[in-house]
């Protein structure tokens, strides 16, 4: 379903989900923390691994004796910076200008180093590219999942999508619930988010929230650009590693499908 934020968010933390409250099938805690200028949070849990990633504005990270200042002004050209610690780390985060962090949260019982994902760490890859003319081309950014963090219960990644153009397509699934969080380039876009068979109409700063097992394919509408935050909470002994395609599209991965006309 979609989770519709019909308010400007507060400051401080806003809690969409929570992995044992609201939308608990999601498995994890995810919220925005949004902080004005010199205003300062404090993300602290004895059982639980949080990862925060700046989503725009300028701000100071500390944890662990670590210091980082860091600036972004559009996650639309701008590649992300995320912190991902273990349980029992405290991460500060302090604004210097009015900023917005996605913050997500699951239980984990590991420990491990944490990791502070600077904007080269960060690898974007071009998706459906020379596919379906080009209607479900995006820029896919991954920050860490099972392949670079195996300790981790969670993946956390971006995916930028054109205007008009399709994403998640061929459409996919995984047993693994996800999270989809949608801003958009201006304040009256949007796009539509398909999962399982419901369609669902998406607005600036709303919440996918999918079941595993449903396929979750989205477009966007023509002229608005649409920025999504990726967030999969693995299985305990079932980490998510691949997509399942749909078999009713995999067709159009041939780049000489015929697309139109159908011949």
């Amino acid at each position: 379903m979609v989770i519709k934020q019909k308010q400007e968010f507060h400051y401080g933390y806003n809690a969409i989900t929570e992995e044992f409250g609201k939308y608990s099938n999601m498995m994890m805690d995810f919220g925005i923390l949004r902080l004005a200028k010199a205003q300062s949070e404090t993300l602290f849990s004895e059982t639980k691994e949080i990862a925060v990633l700046l989503l725009q504005g300028e701000v100071v990270l500390e944890w662990e004796g670590n210091k980082k200042e860091i600036k972004r002004t559009s996650f639309f050209d701008e590649k992300p910076f995320a912190l991902h610690v273990c349980k029992g780390v405290e991460i500060k985060v302090t604004a210097k200008d009015e900023t917005e962090v996605i913050v997500q949260k699951t239980t984990n019982e590991r420990t491990f180093e944490s990791k502070f994902y600077d904007q080269d760490d960060c690898k974007v890859n071009v998706f459906g590219g020379g596919l379906m003319n080009g209607t479900a081309e995006r820029m896919v950014t991954d920050i860490f999942k099972y392949e670079n963090a195996p300790y981790s219960n969670m993946v956390l990644g971006e995916v930028v999508s054109y205007p008009g153009k399709w994403s998640s397509f061929p459409a996919h699934s995984h047993p693994q619930p996800e999270i989809y969080f949608y801003k958009f380039n201006k304040p009256q876009g949007f796009g539509c988010s398909f999962i399982g068979e419901d369609a669902y109409k998406i607005e600036n700063n709303d919440t996918s929230a999918i079941p595993g097992g449903l396929v979750h394919p989205q477009v966007t509408a023509p002229g608005y650009a649409m920025y999504v935050c990726w967030m999969i909470r693995h299985f305990d002994g079932n980490p998510w590693t691949q997509r399942i395609d749909d078999p009713k599209h995999e067709w159009l991965y041939n780049p000489e499908a015929k697309i139109w006309p159908a011949k």
